[in-house]
């Protein structure tokens, strides 16, 4: 069955995020049509003019909007977009040049309603970037499950790389108001729709995240935040192994006053956990100085989302208020 794809991107101030992302959307081995639709989500640095320089080389519209976040805009690109499946990336992304050729192949093998792809680091990545992108892929953490093969069936993709059908987005309305956390509220309200998730694990993008050691905290405690609001949402979905980061934390702080006490058992477990993170990202990056950013990157990510979980587990237990007004700094309006 042959598929017109509408690429859904929503821009928000970053017009040479984008140029990057349509000269790799060019490039496409892919030899049926195909369309590109970006978003300005009230941008102050438009990127009208990059869009400009790629109407030879790419069927692309340009939509304006008042900023109201990445769901609402990817809502608004599909509304107006004219595929019968739609892929939607986050702007700091890039895509290979077989990307679409191989989601096409594996919608056509299996098809699924709702795909989601993982990310990999880009030769050309900072230090930082590839050690970030080490924590959140890699199996040892908490990103693991993105590029888990046997997570297909109950895959939750991630909105920088996922693809839904015309007919899913009209059922279930798209993306909410919440962010982050408004791509795996939709994978649920999907399956309880009886729509299929699943993982292509080919169809993987470079994924930039262009963000500093502060930014990347900010961006896991905010994770951490919204997880527990979904459970209170979908309690049917709501893990024990979510709590994993917030009693990580615990007990390596408790490994540490044991230590103080004299007991170092506790701390050595602590000790084997982050050499084998070392080692793990030695051996995919191939540079000390990876591993060693690395070893940050999952303190970072374990200690942020850890401390947003417990926090807002918490409030939410505690609280008659509704998360609207507990957490309004992860709601659009």
């Amino acid at each position: 069955m042959d598929r017109y794809f509408s690429f859904i991107i929503p821009v928000y101030n970053r017009p040479n995020e984008i140029e990057e992302l349509l000269r790799s959307l060019a490039v496409q081995t892919f030899s049926k049509p195909f369309e590109v639709v970006v978003i300005e989500d009230g941008s102050t640095l438009p990127s009208d003019e990059v869009v400009a320089d790629f109407q030879a080389k790419l069927s692309i519209t340009y939509l304006q909007k008042p900023n109201s976040g990445p769901g609402d805009s990817r809502n608004y690109g599909m509304r107006h977009a004219n595929g019968d499946y739609f892929i939607i990336l986050d702007s700091d992304c890039v895509l290979p040049p077989k990307y679409l050729e191989i989601v096409d192949r594996e919608l056509q093998r299996s098809y699924v309603d709702c795909y989601g792809g993982p990310d990999a680091a880009h030769k050309s990545f900072s230090l930082v970037q590839k050690a970030i992108n080490y924590a959140m892929t890699s199996f040892l953490t908490t990103g693991g499950i993105r590029g888990n093969k046997k997570a297909l069936g109950k895959f939750q993709p991630r909105s920088f790389n996922m693809g839904i059908s015309h007919k899913a987005f009209e059922a279930t309305g798209g993306f909410g108001k919440i962010h982050p956390g408004e791509d795996p509220d939709l994978s649920i309200r999907l399956w309880k729709k009886g729509f299929t998730t699943a993982l292509v694990p080919d169809a993987f993008v470079y994924h930039k995240r262009r963000i500093d050691w502060s930014k990347f905290f900010t961006q896991v405690r905010k994770f951490g935040t919204v997880r527990p609001i979904l459970n209170k949402w979908h309690p049917k979905t709501a893990k024990a192994t979510y709590w994993f980061p917030t009693l990580f934390c615990s007990g390596f702080i408790i490994a540490l006053v044991l230590w103080y006490l004299g007991l170092i058992l506790p701390v050595l477990l602590f000790v084997s956990y982050f050499l084998l993170i070392f080692l793990d990202s030695l051996v995919k990056n191939k540079s000390i100085a990876i591993a060693l950013l690395s070893l940050l990157a999952v303190v970072i990510q374990f200690a942020g989302y850890g401390f947003g979980f417990l926090k807002s587990s918490l409030l939410l237990a505690l609280s008659p208020k509704e998360p609207q007004e507990l957490f309004p700094e992860v709601f659009f309006q």
